[in-house]
């Protein structure tokens, strides 16, 4: 078989042999070669044609795609990737940083120096590892992102630079499109023109998002995701925190550490995020940035430890405080923004429209707002840190508010009722009196997404008394027609205003309590001589609240306010702020300047330039004589008025304080505001739906000593934080101007030689320009008169003189009276005070000026009834008879033994004097006494019978038996005294507490 083989090969080697030597082998080969090259050749032309054809087509259509693009220059482009979003900070007093503004991205630019290069490393490795070599684009990459976009790959790469990325973020948009990513290649090739890779790179760093931080915000930029994230700055990160961070763009929601509402994700969700931060690592080690050992460090590291804690954002932790800075600061901004533009806040404020009709104010706000979000600026308020947090402590665990009440509403519109419970709720301002920064305020109780109104700022509630001195008495005496020592009227009166309906008046209480200086008047706070001292300048033009009250901040005023007299009480129709009242009564405590309180000290922008500055500025209200004035009657309400019980609480007695208490109708407000040298600072008390504060089962404290309770606790939390401040030595300094005069407490004139005689002489001090000069002539020598029936008549000839008023010969002067329209009164007792009432009552009644002589009927009057005893202390029924003057008290040691004359009384009580029996007999106008009343004994007195049986007893047994029992009731006598004696104090007791309410 194999010699055959090797025949036929022999065989066909010959046959090729002999074909290839006639030639035609080579003609078929040539022919060949030649169809395949014309083949190849044909496709190789079509190609290049084909692939300018594609270039020319892919350029046209790049050139379609870009076409509406603007050529941008460099300032354009520099504005645009440095316009990073930067979220607005805010700080207490002294650069203590508080938080970020509320906002939905939090973002803070830093300086590529400030940036750790470990962090650059992991960025670029990670991110673009041909960055420092590629012009914008890396060609390759685009083409395999357009492949696995054309074929619909389940893996996308992704084709962009981070160039490319600082495009799409800061001046295109994330659209998924061809026309946008031929933009953003173009526009990325024009950028790598103008710019540096630094720069390029700190762009980068600063508006990238990385997820949530510690608090649940979400952020952007390296340096906000280095301390939200790990609590450090971005030039301080380690190893795996630079790569860590690094891993986050790509995907921030999945591999951000924290939970939407702050804290830690479980171990299962941190998961990704570690292994992300492993790929970091490993492409970091690819790219020869770290050596083996960083990576195997590094990546053994575990990460979660350095994670911080769950944070609280600042609007949480300082609720009331970001909101207040926040609203300020837009108004401020408004300002700023609407100047740059040329316009003045009175053109805003005009409803003046732009070009295109939009409201100018409504679009400036919307530009603060979004500046506010955006812009970085720095927001640093008056706001001291350590005393603003100690007084929200006080004002959430202070324990005197009184009870909440439960409120019911009706729907309109089913008529379905509802109810809830209304707890009181607080505000309370500081504010330092010579600049008006406002030091700290407490907004509420306690700060909740459900109660989130700020008591202090933003509530307007009626003034009530606090208005007294800003108003009645401060403008009546800058205009000269009162001083401290002016006698005013204290007791109900109805008022007359020409144009307007009669105004009656009365006292807290109903209370009467005569003539009495403005002094004693604004310390106790009465109510118809505040209305007296207005009524005198009321109709001045300006009018008063416009001429002082506006001028001291207190703009809401209407122009019926302005007219009527219930502002002297307080009664508005819009209220104040505790803000606007604390303020007004600063310009009292700064020698009668107003200086308008302020809590923002200056916004910079991110770059550090002040953009706004606060300048305060001082308004002329009273001089400063009015206002030293104002503010001594203030300490008087301290000393022994309407906040006599404050000063006991107060930790630093020492301090010159004066103020204020106020309450309006039903007890719905309780006010005080008090002022030293350094600060004023005001509290308010009351319940959303206006309720009465009144109403406290249970409390040991009034409604006004519980709102002064709680302003003596959070002043002296603030007076122990900073006493230098608010504990100041110097007391309020008097200025030149102010004289001390002597006045007759009748008429508050130049003291008469008469009124001297009737010891009714007193000092205060005055502004030398309005000191009395006329001498006074309410009194006249002559006259007497008796009070019967509430009715003061001039005495008889026959009236016993121990009823008389008028001793001395001294009485009202007829003219004096009328030209004060007291000569209506039908009872001038009413012009008798509660102090030195004994030697008021020495003062008579001019004959023919108050009621008139009565007819004698010839008859004694009826005996008084149903006299008893408490201890020592007597009282009857009055007699039944019109014309009694008064009442004679008889006493005498035992019953059935003489009575004689012991005292008088006009009243229907007496205090006994000593053990024994007693009656009364009234005494009328002409003199006669009716018969004795029934008999009290009061104490031990001794018994004739008792006195008989020891006579009769003869023998020596019943004697030494009467002995025993005489001692045996000895004892029990003295028990009895004693018990009286407990009986006259518990009375005394109870006289000196009604004094004291009084």
């Amino acid at each position: 078989m194999c010699v055959d083989f090797k025949k036929t090969l022999q065989t066909y080697s010959e046959k090729v042999k002999k074909t290839w030597k006639t030639g035609k082998i080579q003609k078929v080969s040539r022919l060949t070669y030649d169809i395949t090259w014309n083949i190849i050749l044909f496709f190789i032309i079509v190609g290049f044609i084909g692939l300018f054809f594609g270039v020319g087509v892919g350029a046209g259509y790049f050139a379609a795609l870009v076409k509406d693009e603007p050529i941008r220059s460099y300032a354009s482009m520099e504005k645009d990737i440095y316009n990073i979003e930067e979220t607005s900070k805010l700080y207490f007093a002294d650069d203590i940083y508080i938080g970020d503004v509320r906002s939905d991205l939090h973002r803070e630019k830093t300086p590529l120096d400030k940036i750790s290069p470990t962090l650059i490393d992991a960025v670029i490795a990670t991110e673009d590892e041909y960055f420092k070599e590629h012009n914008g684009v890396v060609p390759k990459a685009i083409v395999r992102a357009i492949l696995q976009e054309a074929i619909n790959s389940d893996v996308k790469t992704g084709g962009s630079t981070l160039t490319q990325q600082i495009i799409k973020n800061q001046i295109l948009t994330n659209e998924v499109s061809f026309d946008r990513k031929a933009k953003e290649i173009l526009l990325a090739l024009r950028l790598e023109r103008f710019f540096d890779k630094d720069e390029i790179l700190e762009s980068y760093l600063n508006i990238i998002p990385y997820g949530r931080d510690a608090a649940g915000d979400n952020i952007a930029g390296i340096q906000t995701a280095a301390q939200g994230i790990f609590g450090v700055d971005a030039k301080d990160l380690t190893l795996p925190q630079a790569a860590y961070l690094a891993g986050l763009p790509q995907s921030p929601s999945t591999y951000t550490p924290f939970v939407n509402s702050g804290g830690l994700k479980g171990e299962e969700d941190l998961q990704p995020g570690i292994n992300r931060m492993k790929t970091v690592l490993k492409r970091m080690y690819d790219a020869e940035y770290i050596s083996k050992e960083d990576f195997d460090e590094a990546v053994d590291y575990d990460i979660t430890e350095d994670f911080i804690k769950k944070k609280t954002k600042s609007r949480d932790a300082f609720p009331a405080l970001t909101e207040e800075i926040q609203k300020r600061a837009k108004e401020i901004l408004v300002e700023v923004l609407a100047e740059d533009d040329g316009y003045t806040m009175k053109d805003l404020k005009k409803d003046e429209k732009d070009e295109d009709g939009e409201d100018l104010l409504e679009q400036y706000k919307q530009l603060a707002d979004r500046a506010l979000e955006m812009n970085g600026y720095h927001i640093h308020s008056t706001i001291d840190k350590e005393i603003y947090e100690a007084q929200q402590e006080v004002a959430k665990d202070f324990q005197h508010y009184g009870p909440d009440q439960e409120v019911t509403v009706t729907d309109e519109e089913t008529g379905k009722t509802s109810s809830y419970m209304d707890p009181v709720q607080a505000g309370a301002m500081l504010i330092e009196n010579s600049s008006g920064r406002i030091i700290s305020f407490v907004g509420s109780r306690e700060f909740s997404d459900e109660d989130n109104n700020n008591y202090a700022t933003q509530t307007r509630r009626l003034a009530g008394s606090t208005i007294k001195p800003l108003l009645d008495y401060a403008a009546a005496m800058e205009k000269g027609k009162v001083q401290p020592g002016s006698v005013l009227p204290a007791f109900s009166k109805t008022f007359n205003v020409p144009g307007q309906d009669t105004y009656p008046v009365t006292n807290y209480g109903l209370g009467e309590y005569g003539l009495v200086s403005a002094r004693e008047a604004l310390a106790k706070s009465y109510n118809v001589p505040a209305v007296e001292t207005y009524s005198k300048i009321i109709n001045d033009d300006p009018p008063p609240a416009e001429e002082f009250l506006e001028k001291m901040g207190i703009t809401s005023l209407t122009e019926t306010d302005k007219s009527i007299l219930s502002l002297s009480l307080g009664g508005m129709e819009r209220g104040l702020s505790v803000e606007e009242n604390t303020n007004a009564f600063a310009t009292l405590a700064n020698n009668g300047n107003f200086v308008d309180g302020y809590m923002i000290e200056k916004i910079t922008d991110s770059d550090g330039e002040t953009i706004y500055e606060h300048e305060a500025e001082e308004v002329d209200v009273y001089s400063p004589q009015t206002a030293y004035l104002t503010v001594d009657m203030m300490r008087d309400v301290l000393s022994y008025g309407t906040a006599a019980t404050l000063k006991p609480r107060l930790k630093y007695q020492s301090v010159d304080w004066a103020g204020k208490t106020g309450t309006t109708d039903d007890y719905k407000d309780a006010w005080f505001i008090g002022v030293n040298p350094n600060v004023t600072f005001g509290t308010w008390i009351g319940y959303d739906a206006n309720l009465s504060l009144d109403y406290c089962p249970g409390c040991s404290l009034t409604y006004s000593q519980r709102n002064q309770a709680l302003w003596a606790e959070l002043i002296n939390v603030a007076s122990e934080i900073k006493p230098d401040l608010l504990v100041p030595k110097d007391r309020f300094k008097r200025p030149d101007g102010i004289v001390e005069r002597s006045y007759c407490a009748v008429s508050g004139m130049v003291p008469s030689e008469l009124c001297k005689k009737a010891g009714l002489i007193s000092s205060d001090i005055y502004n030398e320009k309005y000191v009395p000069t006329k001498e006074d002539d309410s009194l006249i020598s002559g006259g007497s008169s008796v009070t019967i029936n509430g009715k003061t008549v001039p005495a008889g000839s026959k009236t016993p003189g121990e009823f008389v008023s008028g001793e001395g010969g001294l009485s009202f002067n007829p003219e004096w009276l009328k030209r004060n329209g007291y000569d209506n009164l039908n009872d001038l007792t009413k012009l008798y005070p509660r102090t030195n009432r004994e030697k008021w009552e020495k003062i008579g009644v001019p004959k023919g000026s108050v009621g008139s002589s009565l007819d004698d009927d010839g008859k004694s009057p009826s005996a008084p009834g149903s006299l008893g005893n408490s201890g020592s202390s007597l009282s009857w029924n009055k007699s039944g008879s019109y014309d009694v003057v008064g009442y004679r008290i008889f006493k005498a040691s035992e019953s059935g033994g003489s009575f004689s004359k012991i005292g008088h009384t006009t009243s229907t009580s007496f205090s006994a004097e000593g053990s024994g029996v007693y009656h009364i007999k009234a005494v009328d106008y002409f003199g006669r006494e009716s018969g004795a009343s029934n008999e009290v004994t009061v104490g031990n007195s001794s018994s004739s019978d008792e006195k008989k049986d020891k006579d009769k007893e003869e023998d020596k047994k019943e004697k030494e038996e009467k002995k025993k029992e005489k001692e045996k009731n000895d004892d029990k006598d003295k028990n009895e005294n004693n018990e009286d004696d407990n009986e006259d104090d518990d009375k005394d007791n109870e006289e000196n507490e009604d004094d004291t309410d009084d």
